[in-house]
């Protein structure tokens, strides 16, 4: 495997904070929703974002990079954003879809951005792969926003 320049670490480690952004925002929504069938979805989908940072800091490593260990700022006021809307009773099924949504379409942008960079080829595999789950998951979650909208 060739060495990966600086450049391509920044962009691994870009994605390696969306996923821990994705990762707590899920868990954060998994905690507060009441329904079984979402819990399970934003549990597991926590999961899956987990395993991307997983992924991608073990190819940081690999180079010798030193992976990001945490997420992004905006990462953080979003999470507040979910418990600040639910500590006021706005946590309906429907805008914990939309937060999710709304996380989806900032991970599915990164990944947008990182795919615009010049990327070794195993490197670029790895990351359309991710960003292809991205967008099943977002259309996942806005289907099921869809969904929750027709009941309420």
């Amino acid at each position: 495997m060739a060495e990966l320049r600086s450049d391509v670490i920044d962009v691994l480690n870009d994605l390696i904070e969306n996923s821990h952004d994705g990762e707590y925002g899920f868990r954060t929504l998994a905690e507060r929703v009441q329904n079984a069938r979402l819990k399970q979805v934003f549990s597991d989908r926590a999961v899956q974002c987990a395993q991307a940072a997983q992924e991608l800091s073990q190819w940081v490593r690999a180079q010798g990079g030193k992976p990001a260990d945490g997420g992004t700022a905006s990462g953080a006021l979003h999470r507040g954003w979910v418990k600040v809307k639910g500590a006021v009773g706005a946590d309906s099924e429907v805008s914990m879809l939309e937060e999710a949504e709304r996380g989806e379409d900032a991970a599915i942008a990164r990944y947008r951005k990182a795919l615009k960079e010049d990327l070794p080829a195993d490197v670029r595999a790895l990351v359309e792969r991710q960003a292809q789950g991205a967008q099943h998951n977002h259309d996942q979650i806005k289907l099921l926003r869809d969904e929750a909208r027709a009941h309420s």
